[in-house]
């Protein structure tokens, strides 16, 4: 019996050595074809949104594709602060990334992008044909594509569906609702202590109006246009909405106030629909962002796109398996559009499920997608700084409109100086 069990235990022993020099399970070698061929991708999804991008990698590599994709998911500030320091190193650089489209022209100006072109080649249904033209067109700079869109995001406004039966029941007739039926509800509300809307992100809502009123933010894709008398009227008006009291006070959250029934209508992201899902009482819709009249629809817009920064680690074949993904996502993307984005893969158009959800009227037909404003400036990233400095602060009344443009003007002038100096 000793013997027996001596013996047992000798083999045990020479199994597990066998299997540890050799990895010979049955799992071991059934993984081993592709081992160690990883995507490293970087994004900034570190929100609920996150988990739907999960889904979608988890699902591609579930197709036991030559590269499997690893998620790694840096809070935005973060991800757009390491990545000069990687690509100045030549080491650890992701093999595709997520970035907003307003960063692409300065990215292409410092010469950190790869052009896609080349291995795009084997994959013709990523074409322009296929997305969302606002998406699309911002990957293509000086006759080369450095990008691919994933999704097309809107700053629109959400309405409680009650409140607007009782205090504008025609507004949302054409799906436009302008910013005098919203002063008309506002009238009525007031009595009752309900707040017409709720300013929210004062960038978004400035830079809609701004170019409602035929402002921009650069005349010649080289200045910037900040202390301009569309942008002074802007601020102005907008001012005049807080004075008036129709929309919440200084430090009054209006998220909260939308969500308690005390607003009519809410000016936000389309990504901010699963907060307000959590409410359980509150019935609500969605709509264009409010307008100056009907003869020019804005709504503010950004684009997550897929891009591959300069890297020498990155070899050919793993090129074209990013292309892969990219190519999967395309066909893929309605859990994308479950966290409340709009794919900008039009074949996602023609999922009903997609078709129900509340964002997607943006992109049905083509005239609702030429209302997608995306400010695609190389300096954007300086304006935007300025105006989440000035734009809340002016509406407020806490600064003077004239000083503060002109200051920022200023800043925006010499942060670009500064900028062409280090080049």
């Amino acid at each position: 019996m000793k013997k027996k069990m001596s013996a047992m235990i000798s083999f045990a022993l020479i199994c597990t050595l066998v299997f540890a020099l050799a990895g010979c399970s049955s799992k071991s070698s059934s993984g081993s074809k592709n081992a160690g061929k990883e995507i490293v991708f970087w994004n900034p999804f570190t929100g609920p949104d996150g988990k739907n991008m999960q889904k979608i990698i988890d699902d591609y590599n579930k197709t036991n594709p030559e590269y499997k994709v690893k998620n790694v998911s840096l809070k935005e500030q973060d991800m757009y602060t390491k990545i000069p320091t990687v690509v100045n190193s030549g080491k650890n650089i992701p093999d595709v990334t997520i970035v907003h489209a307003e960063r692409i022209k300065q990215f292409v100006a410092n010469d950190m992008l790869t052009p896609l072109d080349d291995s795009l080649t084997n994959y013709p249904d990523i074409k322009a044909e296929n997305y969302v033209k606002a998406g699309w067109d911002i990957g293509d700079l000086d006759g080369k594509r450095y990008s691919v869109p994933l999704d097309v995001h809107s700053f629109v406004m959400y309405y409680n569906k009650k409140l607007v039966d009782k205090y504008a029941p025609n507004a949302l007739d054409d799906n436009v609702v302008t910013f005098d039926e919203i002063k008309q509800a506002g009238d009525l509300a007031k009595k009752d202590d309900i707040k017409a809307m709720g300013l929210t992100w004062m960038r978004p809502i400035f830079l809609s109006i701004y170019n409602q009123m035929g402002g921009d933010i650069t005349s010649d894709g080289e200045a910037p246009t900040l202390d301009t008398k569309e942008a002074a009227d802007t601020l102005k008006f907008l001012k005049s909405l807080v004075n008036d009291k129709y929309t919440n006070k200084d430090g009054q959250d209006p998220g909260q106030l939308f969500k308690s029934g005390k607003a009519i209508f809410y000016p936000e992201g389309i990504w901010m629909q699963n907060g307000l899902n959590e409410v359980k009482s509150l019935e609500w819709g969605l709509t264009n962002f409010p307008q100056l009249s009907e003869d020019k629809i804005v709504n503010w817009s950004s684009s997550h796109q897929f891009v591959m920064f300069n890297s020498k680690e990155r070899n050919e074949s793993k090129s074209e398996g990013v292309i892969k993904f990219l190519d999967y996502i395309r066909q893929n993307s309605l859990p994308w559009a479950e966290a409340g984005q709009n794919p900008a893969a039009l074949a996602t158009l023609e999922d009903e499920k997609f078709q129900n959800l509340p964002q997607s009227f943006l992109v049905k037909d083509q005239k609702q997608q030429e209302t997608l404003k995306i400010f695609d400036y190389q300096y954007n990233g300086f304006v935007a700084d300025e105006i989440d400095k000035f734009a809340g602060d002016a509406a407020f009344g806490k600064v003077k409109i004239e000083d503060a443009l002109k200051k920022s003007q200023k800043a925006v002038e010499d942060k670009i100086s500064q900028s062409q100096k280090k080049k």
